[in-house]
């Protein structure tokens, strides 16, 4: 959300979509099917990413720890 004293946030959102967009394309590419499908993952995935400025992941910053992913879940549980 864009507001009139900060234009700055606008080139964010749009970094972030573009960002958001070339992990989509990227697993449609790699697994197939439509990209609604592969939404999860990337949001998981984008959420997981280790942002330098607070130096955590942003999923410890809203829950106070790492989550693991689905995949990691799955193998641990298989084993």
């Amino acid at each position: 959300m864009s507001i009139t004293y900060h234009p700055q946030t606008e080139g964010q959102s749009e970094r972030t979509i573009q960002t958001l967009e070339d992990m989509l394309r990227a697993c449609v590419n790699d697994f197939g099917g439509s990209w609604d499908t592969h939404l999860p993952l990337v949001e998981f995935s984008y959420n997981n990413l280790y942002a330098i400025s607070t130096k955590r992941r942003s999923i410890e910053a809203l829950y106070g720890h790492t989550l693991r992913s689905p995949l990691c879940a799955l193998v641990v549980h298989t084993v």
